[in-house]
């Protein structure tokens, strides 16, 4: 069981964060249209793993991505905005797909996504990702590179392989039903995932995607229900419920000044690892993970220019 006010510890390896899954290109509005109406668009750099990883980097913790990009302009633009950032590229593999993209609404709330994918689900497990998977603290995945294959064969070994060599396993359920295929039980894959991994941060708006309407306590009991350890239920300004199995408690939302929500769920979880690394608290580390997030939401785009983690602690006063 995972103790609040405990550290976790972590074996001795070279690289802190390994995060597998989606790489891709954001179109972001410019303009705030719930009906997706708007007529420009600003392209960013997205997907939720790789956004952890480059947020992490800048935070202050050892991070590597793995994922799959198409070779185009878009996957040029992806692979440079990495190289610039000094990140590691090993894991990056090119396939003769087109590189996936998401357009988005500029959102004040929750954004609504519209995805285009090709490239990303096209990762394949590789001797290099296992090395570093081997070598790593943390393995980090989201719903996307499950829901098709051969991604899906990817993370499934990458579990396996994690387990052997005591590396931390944590999953983000975002389940959305258009990245399934059709007829395909994805909200029961998704839930055989949750006994497999250590730490998992649903938003309310998963939990409701994967069982229907409810009380944010009763998502908590269903995902402890289904083998999860510790539950990180986001909830936007009304901040997050957490619960190890033993007890639910509620942690405040730091933010004061909401100009961009997308990528405010992967800020918090650069914020929460980079902490746990470190040597904080899980109770620290949740909090850190509020700040990371409260300062991202001042800006537009999943990836900002963030100052290092105690730079964030130190201006929410943590």
């Amino acid at each position: 069981m995972f103790n609040l006010d405990e550290k976790i510890t972590f074996h001795n390896k070279n690289n802190d964060l390994l995060a597998i899954g989606e790489i891709l290109v954001d179109l972001i509005s410019t303009d705030y249209n719930e009906d997706s109406l708007s007529n420009s668009y600003q392209k960013y750099f997205g997907g939720s793993p790789s956004n952890i990883v480059m947020n992490a980097k800048k935070l202050g913790i050892r991070s590597v991505v793995a994922s799959a990009i198409g070779d185009d302009g878009l996957g040029n633009f992806l692979l440079k905005q990495l190289q610039n950032a000094g990140m590691n590229t090993d894991c990056i593999q090119t396939v003769h797909e087109a590189t996936s993209m998401v357009m988005l609404t500029k959102s004040k709330s929750t954004p609504i996504p519209i995805f285009y994918r090709g490239a990303d689900y096209q990762l394949v497990y590789t001797s290099k990702l296992e090395q570093y998977l081997k070598d790593s603290k943390v393995l980090h995945f989201s719903c996307w590179p499950i829901s098709k294959y051969p991604a899906r064969q990817t993370i499934e070994r990458a579990i396996e392989i994690a387990k052997e060599n005591g590396v931390l396993v944590c999953f983000d359920p975002n389940y959305h039903k258009r990245l399934w295929e059709k007829g395909e039980d994805g909200i029961g894959y998704v839930q055989s995932i949750i006994a497999k991994s250590d730490i998992l941060k649903p938003s309310e708006d998963d939990a409701e995607r994967l069982f229907g309407s409810d009380l944010p306590e009763r998502y908590i009991e269903k995902f402890l229900e289904l083998g999860a350890k510790l539950v990180i239920l986001t909830m936007g300004k009304k901040g997050a419920l957490v619960s190890n199995g033993s007890s639910i408690e509620k942690f405040p939302s730091l933010a004061t000044e909401v100009i961009d929500t997308t990528g405010a769920g992967d800020a918090f979880w650069s914020g929460f690892y980079t902490g746990i690394i470190k040597g904080h608290t899980i109770r620290e580390s949740l909090r850190m993970g509020f700040a990371t997030s409260a300062y991202k939401l001042q800006f537009t785009g999943a990836v900002i220019d963030l100052p290092k983690l105690e730079v964030i602690s130190s201006l929410y006063r943590m």
